[in-house]
């Protein structure tokens, strides 16, 4: 590990200026951003500690029926706030998906929407990552490419970001309020982060020294609640990131489909929200053909960054199967494997 200064700031304030130096890197639980170092794959000069900035640890609901979530709260007591839950459930289910109970006991919510892909070659030193050294190359691309992007990659960079938390998010319009030098300001998570381009380098709009300090959730998502999933295919059941997740979320009215929300995770290097998809649901009846149509319309732009072909086809898949269960009804109870594929079809809870 190299060496770095380290200082703990009091206030919003005094980190901006702390982390607005070049090579200032904040510093949360470190649940990513410490094995980077350890790696030599990212090489901060100075650490500013943000985990006692008064005010970021709090679940707070909004007047308008929404809810403000500071950038220190734990994952874990996000998912296990119970009023949360059940207003915004996708949510709650993708972040218990998510890595270890260890993991989530320590994961910030701020920390969850900037972690860095886990694309191999970025992690391998020894191989070329336009992410790690801008025009070194992409080597990934002719490589094992299974995990892969399938929307939004370009020749310099075909990795994908791995969070759980973000795709329901995204699919349910939340916000994110940032401080910086220049003041503050508010970005939709769904132009938070950036696709690859020719500057893979830049992965968020964040500037130099901003701090993220909330993410919002307006209160009409929660109109959602009663028809809203998280599924997820991984390489196995549990403590792994998504080959492909959907987040599916709808309103019933009538038999028919008022509005629908879906966004997939594991696809490209942001979370993307699939509103080809929602506007063709919209007046269908909630069947299996109209999710297969939707489906198409959600894909219609994916291709292969290699031998992941299979990815577009599993993702069309899974995006019919969240719709279905979304369907059925969101559980009374969350699932004993919290996205899991083997959950049942009828959206019964696993266990009583």
């Amino acid at each position: 590990m190299n060496r770095f200064d380290y200082v703990r700031a009091g206030s919003i304030a005094e980190a901006i200026a702390a982390a607005s130096e070049p090579g200032a890197a904040y510093l949360a639980a470190g649940t990513n951003l410490l094995d980077l170092m350890k790696g030599g794959l990212t090489h901060p000069t100075r650490l500013v500690d943000v985990t006692r900035l008064p005010g970021l640890d709090r679940i707070e609901r909004l007047p308008d029926g929404g809810v403000r979530v500071g950038a220190l709260v734990r994952n874990a007591d996000l998912a296990h706030d119970a009023d949360f839950a059940r207003a915004y459930p996708s949510v709650a289910e993708a972040l218990l998906s998510g890595a270890s109970a260890q993991l989530r006991n320590a994961a910030t919510t701020a920390g969850n929407l900037l972690q860095r892909t886990r694309c191999p070659y970025f992690y391998d030193p020894a191989s070329a990552c336009n992410k790690r050294e801008p025009g070194a190359g992409c080597e990934a691309l002719g490589g094992e490419t299974r995990g892969h992007a399938i929307l939004g990659w370009s020749e310099h960079c075909i990795a994908t970001h791995p969070s759980d938390f973000c795709v329901p998010l995204v699919a349910l319009d939340a916000v994110v309020e940032i401080e910086g030098r220049a003041g503050r300001r508010e970005v939709p998570l769904e132009a938070f982060h950036r696709l690859p381009g020719d500057t893979p380098e830049r992965e968020s709009v964040l500037e130099p020294g901003e701090l993220v300090t909330a993410v919002r959730l307006p209160g009409e998502a929660a109109g959602f609640a009663a028809h809203s999933r998280y599924a997820k295919v991984r390489e196995r059941t549990s403590y792994a990131f998504a080959l492909v997740s959907v987040a599916a979320a709808l309103r019933l009215d009538g038999g028919r489909i008022g509005e629908a929300r879906i966004a997939l995770g594991g696809v490209a290097l942001k979370p993307w929200r699939a509103r080809e998809a929602e506007t063709a649901l919209v007046g269908a009846a909630p069947d299996a053909a109209a999710f297969r149509r939707a489906a198409d319309a959600a894909l219609a732009g994916a291709r292969p960054s290699g031998d992941n072909a299979f990815k577009i086809e599993l993702a069309r898949r899974l995006i019919v199967r969240a719709l279905t269960l979304a369907t059925a009804g969101t559980p009374e109870r969350m699932p004993a494997l919290p996205a899991s594929v083997f959950a049942p079809a009828s959206g019964d809870p696993l266990h009583a």
